[in-house]
């Protein structure tokens, strides 16, 4: 007897198409917004139809804010912080699969705290690593005595500093520091037969030779799901990049977007060079999901294993 799946076909068809109406009405209105000027818009609302102003408010995005040079940062933020994380997640599920690790059960629990312990929540605390990184140091100097030697000898204070601040390094190591890449990386691992690095080790293969000519190779999809995610992740990061940054020169386009918005009580905002803000930065991470679309679905596929 053959089913009838006809409604559920037309059910599941119509709850489809709403989903994909109810995520695709705001881009409209963003896009027709984007292509008015701000006096229409500030005499007719929110317009229902594309106009013709879209270059001239691409022209004032590029003449008249940081945004271009922000997206660049976003750019380079979004790379560190995706090929960061590929690495070094990549290493990790690694070595907790393929090594006999004593403790790699309590090692990949302190590994997925990071994921339940997200950089929004110890923003204070990375705060305060970030302002100077060498801190450890001072601490070590003073409960060893070097400090109170050093400052009997010498008269002067010894207080070692290196603030990561307001520098790409300080934006994008605290993002690269979690464990959702280990832990997708650790379950494609899992899905490897015992039997391949068994092979690799009986031709002379050493782990760095399976790491690398192997195990990578076959990893590709994987590898490109993790770049996309974590590239996104970076591209939107608010709250660090805010924090870490103080200058409009290291600012991030979202950082930047948000100071479009007018200051004082009483001042209209843009909103249609807001709204072409918006495309602008939306472009490269709509363009980079649309051409490793397959890769991702392939590597959240085999990650789920």
């Amino acid at each position: 007897m053959i089913e009838n799946t006809r409604s559920i076909d037309i059910a599941s068809n119509v709850v489809l198409i709403l989903g994909v109406l109810f995520i695709l009405t705001p881009l409209y209105f963003v896009m027709t917004t984007a292509t008015h000027s701000f006096e229409y818009v500030l005499q007719n609302g929110m317009p229902l139809y594309p106009g013709t102003h879209l270059l001239d408010n691409i022209k004032y995005v590029f003449n008249h804010t940081r945004i271009p040079s922000q997206i660049i940062n976003s750019l380079c933020l979004a790379l560190t912080v995706a090929l960061g994380k590929c690495l070094f997640a990549y290493i990790t599920a690694f070595a907790l699969v393929f090594f006999n690790l004593r403790f790699s059960g309590i090692i990949f629990a302190l590994v997925l705290v990071t994921i339940m312990l997200p950089l929004d929540v110890r923003v204070v605390t990375t705060y305060e690593v970030a302002s100077n990184v060498l801190a450890p140091l001072n601490w070590l100097f003073r409960i060893t005595g070097m400090e109170a030697f050093y400052h009997n000898a010498t008269g002067l204070t010894l207080q070692l500093k290196l603030s990561l601040l307001n520098t790409y390094l300080g934006l994008a190591i605290p993002l690269i520091a979690h464990g959702t890449g280990t832990f997708m990386f650790r379950q494609f691992f899992k899905t490897i037969p015992k039997e391949l690095p068994e092979a690799a080790r009986m031709d002379g293969a050493g782990p760095l030779r399976f790491a690398i000519d192997i195990l990578m190779p076959i990893s590709k999809s994987s590898f490109a799901a993790l770049f996309i995610l974590m590239f996104l992740g970076g591209w939107s990061a608010y709250l660090w990049p805010l924090v870490a940054s103080s200058t409009p020169e290291m600012q991030t386009a979202v950082v930047g977007l948000a100071k479009l918005q007018p200051s004082s009580d009483g001042e209209i905002a843009n909103y249609p060079v807001i709204m072409t803000a918006v495309l602008m930065i939306s472009c490269i991470p709509l363009i980079m999901i649309a051409l490793l679309q397959k890769h991702m679905v392939k590597g959240l596929a085999l990650s789920e294993k």
